[in-house]
């Protein structure tokens, strides 16, 4: 390299001179900064104070200090001590820095490089999410000492992170004067082994929440399982997800107090006659039933009630008929071409019959124990319709209790292995082919089935725009996506290849709340619900922030760029205070703390209204809007009187909480307001194979077809047009249990 041939011959200058100075007489010694070439470019080193490295010049010679050739070059010198005037110089590591952007920010690689070779590479900084990226993180680094290259596969899952890996290690190697070019050739990929065959009884393709739970209740039930995941890791979109579990709890329901909103609500429900055209019963009269056991149990619960008050001593009310209503209301909608679809009532009232088992069933899996009946605190997440909502373990202390239960009870996991094609014989499921990460082909023999728990397709929106039929132009083939890479739809096209039946491919789900730089549901925070105020550009609120997500995402699409403002004091709810106090700067948000975030750009924060408003001038999370104090103040005192009336008569809010305390929060300087810019983005797929109560999938003839079942976002009909937030969790535990224990044959 040119790097080393100007190193040894500086340090030959410097040892010669060295000798010169001591033998020479009483002459001028000039001091200026070093000057060097490095393949051919000019180069002023520093030292390590950051001050620029000097050379000295005397009587015609140019001496280099031998501190300089280890800080600068990396060259050891060793004095032979038996010849004081001779000594030969060694190689020393020299460590080089490069950086590159992933997914969360800033990834920062230290390479060392000796003899010209790379000799470690190590993640120094990263912002990535540690659960997703840790094989990444682990794995190319070491790829790239081995084959000698910045240029590896991309960890199947963390494509961002790995990408931005390579590209910090790149830079790090231009650093080091490494020939890139000579690196590149050197790329690595993987090759693909000799063909396998696996034996087992029940298979499981996808390793998320509902994969998990159909793998652990299929041996729970006796069966030999196999779990295949196409990611590194596991937990597909379950990670991903919150911690809202929806489930019927009267117990729980008990603890609480009923709003005036909610009770208003209810009474509306009394007012509902089954000749409501808006309610479409001439086209799903199956429904019809489920309005009369709603208003049944309404009037038993202010019976049981009797003489008691909304707001100060009635209790919380739920029961499985107005979880269905919700249901069903929630999904009733219209496609493009006039149609209407609605859930399955049958898929419906076991999700709701069963859903509180299935939270608790979960409970008794791992380290993290869910609560429920009269111990669970309930809330709304966003787009619930009712204050139903349990919390549920989240991230990778849920995937791992999964993990850890279903390794107890015997089943055998493989990640990077993606299923690509169901095996029938005489027109039943007897397996299944699948390929490892590097391209080695596997042939899956069951005895019993396969189970499809491989997720929905929101992370190929190319597919969503394909099928939609009710986004139309707010859909585009690159729309962000809140989802895990992985879920492209493999499952639904899989099993439409031996003749599965599907329904409602045409509706996807948008995340009004998402980032809008990444469309993650990342880099801002919010309150229940309930407690929820949204404003647009104007600083004004523009939908009732209780509403279901499509209706929420429309509303939210109609605003300058798509983009709105999520305004959060902090939650009384949560914090058991009648009014929201403010947050403070260290409080935790989706994907990080206040000031990280606010950090970080993705939010705004200021201790009042004066403050608030000013950091609004600079931009963040994507948007340019500011906001005045006097606009700002107008719709947080105008949301306040409607929380103090309980009614909202603009948007007509179905639950009215989040009072914002001004007074206490500009009083105490602890505590704060923060605004987060949002925007929709693809969240869930509500289409997908047709299955019975049983997770029995049905094919295109009407019958079930044999040794295939699923469960989760592979299926339809569920949650029709519109899925309640918080009913995801509670589907993917509910029919991943039930499709475990059919496959199993129990």
């Amino acid at each position: 390299m040119k790097k080393r041939i100007t190193a040894l011959t500086l340090a030959l200058v410097m040892v010669l001179g060295l000798a010169a100075v001591a033998a020479s007489g009483d002459k001028t010694v000039s001091v200026t900064p070093m000057n060097m070439t490095i393949n051919g470019q000019a180069v002023t080193p520093t030292k390590s104070d950051g001050t620029p490295a000097e050379v000295f010049a005397y009587d015609g010679a140019t001496y280099v200090p031998l501190r300089y050739l280890s800080e600068l070059l990396g060259i050891q010198v060793e004095w032979d001590p038996t010849a004081p005037n001779t000594a030969k110089l060694v190689n020393m590591p020299m460590k080089y820095t490069g950086t590159s952007v992933g997914m969360q920010g800033p990834v920062a690689v230290e390479m060392t490089v000796m003899d010209g070779k790379i000799t470690n590479v190590a993640v120094t900084e990263s912002k990535e999410t540690a659960y997703l990226a840790d094989v990444a993180m682990e794995r190319i680094p070491a790829q790239m000492v081995e084959h000698q290259t910045t240029t590896v596969d991309a960890v199947t899952g963390a494509t961002m992170a790995s990408n931005a890996i390579m590209r910090a290690a790149t830079n790090a190697a231009k650093a080091a004067g490494l020939d890139t070019e000579k690196l590149k050739a050197n790329a690595y990929h993987a090759q693909p082994g000799q063909a396998e065959t696996w034996d087992t009884d029940v298979l499981v393709i996808g390793g998320g929440g509902a994969g998990l739970s159909a793998a652990i209740s299929a041996a729970q039930n006796g069966a030999k399982v196999i779990l295949i995941e196409k990611s590194s890791f596991l937990g597909g979109n379950t990670f991903m997800a919150g911690g809202a579990f929806n489930a019927v709890d009267p117990e729980a329901q008990a603890t609480r107090i009923l709003s005036q909103s909610e009770k208003n609500t209810l009474d509306g429900y009394l007012k509902l006659t089954k000749k409501d055209a808006d309610l479409h019963f001439d086209l799903f009269p199956e429904w019809a039933p489920v309005l009369d056991q709603l208003q049944k149990d309404i009037k038993a619960h202010y019976d049981a009630n009797k003489g008691k008050t909304a707001e100060k001593d009635m209790p919380g009310f739920d029961s499985i008929a107005l979880h269905m209503w919700h249901i069903y209301t929630g999904g009733l909608r219209q496609m493009a071409d006039g149609s209407w679809t609605a859930s399955d009532i049958d898929l419906a009232r076991t999700l709701a019959e069963n859903a509180l088992d299935a939270y608790e069933w979960t409970g008794t899996l791992g380290t993290v124990k869910t609560a429920s009946r009269a111990n669970a605190p309930l809330s709304t997440v966003l787009g619930a319709m009712w204050q139903r909502t349990h919390t549920h373990p989240t991230k990778e202390v849920r995937i791992l209790d999964l993990k850890n239960a279903a390794e107890k009870e015997g089943v055998t996991i493989y990640t990077e292995t993606a299923g690509t094609e169901l095996l029938t014989k005489s027109g039943k499921v007897v397996g299944a082919k699948a390929q490892k990460a590097d391209g080695t082909p596997i042939t899956i023999n069951t005895a019993k089935g396969v189970v499809l728990a491989c997720g929905g397709y929101c992370a190929n929106p190319a597919m969503v725009k394909e099928y939609d039929e009710y986004w139309g132009d707010n859909l585009s083939a690159t729309t962000l996506s809140t989802n895990a890479g992985t879920n492209t739809g493999d499952g639904i096209k899989m099993a439409m290849a031996i003749g599965a039946d599907t329904v409602d491919l045409g509706v996807a789900q948008m995340m009004p709340s998402s980032s809008p730089l990444k469309g993650t549901m990342t880099d801002g925070i919010w309150a229940d619900a309930a407690e929820q105020l949204w404003i647009g550009a104007d600083g004004k609120r523009f939908v009732d922030e209780y509403a279901e997500r499509d209706v929420l995402a429309k509303a939210s699409m109609e605003q300058p760029d798509g983009i709105f403002y999520i305004i959060y004091a902090g939650s009384a709810m949560r914090e058991g205070k009648d009014k929201c106090q403010g947050t403070s700067y260290t409080a935790g948000g989706m994907g990080g703390t206040v000031q990280s975030m606010v950090e970080g750009g993705h939010i705004w924060y200021g201790k009042d209204l004066k403050e608030l408003a000013e950091a609004t001038k600079t931009p963040a999370g994507g948007a340019t809007s500011s906001f005045t104090e006097q606009q700002l103040r107008d719709v947080i005192e105008q949301y306040n009187s409607y929380v103090l009336a309980q009614n909202d008569p603009d948007f007509h809010k179905g639950n009215l909480k989040g009072y914002i305390d001004l007074e206490y929060i500009e009083s105490h300087d602890d505590v704060g307001i923060c605004i987060s810019p949002r925007k929709a983005s693809l969240h869930h797929t509500m289409g997908g194979v047709k299955i019975n109560t049983d997770a029995e999938v049905i094919g295109t003839n009407g019958k079930t077809i044999p040794g295939l079942w699923a469960a989760g976002e592979v299926t339809g009909g569920v949650h029709a047009g519109n899925r309640l937030g918080g009913n995801a969790i509670a589907d993917i535990f509910t029919y991943g249990r039930i499709a475990g224990k059919s496959a199993a044959g129990k």
